[in-house]
């Protein structure tokens, strides 16, 4: 049994990516192996997960993977851990829009049976800080808030007036952190600027904020928390396949302009006899040697399109590759790159198509069918998935579309290609991963 916490908030901007990714490194820096989660279906968040834990990042989301998988798929991740902390997304009990919190962090630590622990941003309040973790307290029976680590304080006297007001509610407080200016990501756009793209700075960042949590939040009550979790039944998710012959080698779109790829991805393909190499179109300047697929995931190739361009060695191949019909799966930042222009620079080329940065984002869970047969999926095919980008793409020929949501096409698609900017968890939807890697043998 896998020792669990899930640490949420009231809502975004209370500190949990920061408390949580602490956490992780502090548990670790003191011997005790922990695995990282993340609710919902960002990236960004379980890329410092992974620099805090030394694990692969892991999410936890139920429209995405279906609840069933929900827990199967933390029993893997977690298989060589003594603890696990997951980060939720949001407030505590937002969830898809108009599902009544359906997806929440509080859907989640219900599946997953865990314990919740509230971290609130104390810089604006004082005792109406518990009235705040009183209500979530009591919002929903079904959840166990275990305890309250409490965000930016700014001196003794404002944590004792707030620890106060809280002792009447019977809720502990865990922590007490004060306010920092040495710890901090830098945002942009889309969110946080995910930890590979600052790989030296991130690296850095680790040890003080493992420092600062441990000189602030109480590690043995926490694991104390954790431990509270019952067992939970059912066996870990595995990555079945059924491949006896050959294997095959995907290349994937890595580095600092593609850092979205969820682990199971590569996991699926190869149990499917896929081995996937990464390759970085900011610096390769060629396919690794035997390449029969390409998977390209999500990024900001926006914010590298000049790097991206100026290295025309590895455009060209890859332009060649897929004239010769090399298979490709390519979701957000990889349909970007795909097209023949990214806000006017040069990209590979396989699309007719052009895509430049826009004011508008576009984010939310989708519903979608594929309009075809095609390298990932079958004519009908329904999937789940969701959108994440503030870019947009116009087609110059009426291409086959990927999928169709709310009765509208979207992407590119043929028995070679998969271009869109849906993006999808293999594990919630095994059936692509089997798909993609018989095209790739086919062609290899």
């Amino acid at each position: 049994m896998v020792a669990r916490v899930v640490i949420a908030a009231p809502g975004s901007g209370h500190g949990k990516t920061t408390v949580a990714t602490g956490l992780m490194a502090a548990l670790r820096a003191r011997g005790t192996a922990v695995s990282g989660h993340k609710v919902g279906p960002d990236f960004i968040d379980p890329s410092y997960h992974a620099l805090a834990t030394g694990t692969p990042p892991r999410n936890l989301d139920p429209f995405l993977q279906g609840e069933q998988r929900v827990v199967p798929l933390l029993l893997h991740g977690s298989r060589a851990a003594e603890i696990a902390v997951i980060e939720g997304v949001m407030g505590l009990f937002d969830g898809a829009l108009g599902t009544e919190g359906y997806a929440s962090t509080a859907h989640v630590a219900r599946l997953v049976d865990a314990p919740v622990v509230l971290v609130v941003d104390a810089s604006a309040a004082s005792r109406s800080v518990a009235a705040t973790v009183l209500g979530f307290a009591r919002y929903d029976p079904r959840l166990e808030l275990a305890g309250v680590i409490l965000n930016k304080l700014g001196s003794q006297r404002h944590e004792d007036e707030i620890v106060s007001a809280l002792e009447p509610t019977g809720i502990p407080v865990l922590g007490a952190l004060r306010r920092s200016d040495d710890i901090h990501a830098p945002s942009r756009h889309l969110g946080l600027v995910p930890a590979a793209e600052r790989a030296p700075e991130s690296r850095e960042l680790l040890p003080k904020l493992a420092e600062w949590i441990a000189g602030g939040v109480d590690l043995d009550a926490v694991v104390r928390v954790a431990r509270r979790a019952p067992a939970l039944s059912g066996a870990p998710w595995s990555p079945e396949g059924e491949h006896t012959g050959p294997r095959a080698v995907v290349a994937a779109a890595a580095g600092e302009a593609f850092t979205f790829r969820y682990t199971e991805t590569a996991e699926l393909l190869a149990a499917h006899g896929v081995d996937v190499v990464d390759v970085d179109p900011l610096r390769d300047k060629a396919l690794p040697e035997g390449c029969a697929g390409l998977y390209f995931g999500g990024g900001f190739p926006e914010v590298h399109a000049e790097e991206l361009s100026a290295n025309a060695p590895l455009r060209e191949e890859l332009g060649a590759a897929l004239r010769r019909g090399m298979p490709v799966v390519a979701e957000c930042a990889g349909l970007l790159y795909l097209c023949r222009e990214l806000d006017g620079l040069p990209m590979v080329g396989a699309l007719d198509a052009t895509a430049r940065m826009t004011r508008r984002g576009a984010l939310g869970y989708r519903r979608a069918t594929a309009t075809n047969d095609n390298v990932l999926a079958g004519t009908g095919q329904r999937v789940t998935g969701h959108e994440f980008h503030r870019t947009m793409v116009e087609p110059r020929s009426g291409d086959s579309a990927a999928w169709e949501w709310n009765g509208e096409p979207e992407g590119f698609a043929s028995s070679t290609l998969h271009a869109s900017y849906l993006h999808v968890h293999w594990a919630g939807h095994p059936g692509l991963a089997s798909r993609f890697a018989e095209a790739v043998h086919r062609g290899r």
